[in-house]
């Protein structure tokens, strides 16, 4: 076993036009005066980092890495959520996710893709440079439209697209494993990877490719009604990543799963501040304990009612008071009878 890291925040849904969460110094600072010792870094925020500069230059990812630790915290990971998606969009999605490249960019949706790969390369070679070892994303969609059986899904079609995911992403995987850094996939509704079932799905098609990991999220399984605590029991060797999220799920005889199309605040599923929701924090600080996860737990921030700020301040006392220091000793040892095999012989009757 070994003790979790923490706390750690995903900076993401902090940044802001007004300090301190419009500077990277000033927001690392406020980071660490709330006890967060590492920050996770969204590459597509040039206000937090220069990801050319940064992976081209060791000398300049040490300069980075040292002004970010004078600060008062060190980095977890890399986040290229936003490039990733990109990887693989419908057509259909085109539009919709065209905002997240940059604007001569838009339109040109060939080279967007190309962009977004070449962005998820450049985050693999500066995650080495800053000694990292685990790297956040998303998988992108291809087959999320069809996610809902109806119309019926045509023969090998899951099997076309899953295959295509695949094809796309073994360049960047590859990319990945040779400067030693995982691909953790933010396990998440609107990606092809939503579930364990589509995780093992890209396994198969990238050949079970062994840079090819998770970033747990339990509020994303909360709203899926999947048992987050038995999805760690199966899949554990392959999280590397962990989110601090937390999400309510309250059916009602009006809407479900699916929402009906209502703002957050009406949604039966929705995320929350963490300690608001229904996620067992005990259990799963305690299951991955017990597996040896020894990654950062990060408190990424999304609530519809309470203020960000609050949430950072209760979320950074929630993950220390959960991180577990694992024992050196076992709990009976006081009523060890230790080692002989002439006793243990004649125990067993023999």
């Amino acid at each position: 076993m070994k003790t979790i890291k923490g706390p750690a925040v995903f900076l993401a849904q902090f940044l802001g036009d007004k300090a301190p969460f419009n500077k990277m110094e000033s927001i690392c600072k406020w980071a660490a005066s709330l006890g967060f010792k590492a920050v996770q870094i969204p590459t597509g925020e040039e206000r937090c980092i220069d990801l050319k500069k940064v992976a081209e230059s060791k000398t300049f990812a040490d300069e980075y890495k040292g002004k970010i630790e004078e600060c008062g915290v060190t980095i977890s990971e890399l986040s290229t959520h936003i490039q990733g998606q990109l990887v693989a969009v419908h057509p259909a999605d085109n539009l919709i996710f065209d905002n997240f490249a940059p604007k001569k960019l838009r339109g040109n949706y060939k080279a967007r893709t190309e962009w977004a790969v070449d962005q998820v390369k450049l985050a693999a070679k500066a995650s080495k440079n800053l000694g990292l070892k685990a790297h956040a994303t998303f998988s992108g969609a291809l087959l999320w439209h069809t996610m809902n059986p109806w119309p019926q899904r045509p023969a090998g079609l899951v099997e076309a697209g899953f295959k295509e995911l695949a094809k796309r992403w073994l360049p960047i995987l590859n990319a990945f494993d040779k400067v030693g850094v995982d691909v953790c996939y933010e396990i998440h509704p609107g990606e092809d990877l939503h579930d364990g079932v589509t995780f093992e799905r890209f396994l198969e098609a990238t050949k079970n490719h062994p840079r090819a990991k998770i970033l747990y999220d339990p509020s994303h399984f909360i709203l899926q009604q999947l048992d987050y605590l038995q999805y760690i029991d199966i899949y554990h060797e392959y999280i590397k990543m962990f989110h601090v999220k937390d999400a309510e799920f309250n059916p009602t005889g009006r809407s479900g799963a699916y929402g009906g199309y209502q703002d957050w605040i009406d949604r039966p599923g929705r995320f929350r501040s963490p300690g608001d929701g229904q996620v067992n924090w005990k259990s799963i600080f305690s299951k991955l304990t017990q597996y040896g996860y020894d990654g950062w737990a990060v408190l990424e921030w999304e609530c519809c009612i309470k203020h960000p700020e609050q949430g950072a301040k209760e979320g950074a006392k929630l993950i220390s008071d959960h991180i577990i220091r694992v024992t050196d000793k076992t709990f009976d040892d006081f009523a060890s009878a230790g080692s002989d095999k002439n006793l243990n012989k004649k125990l067993l009757g023999l």
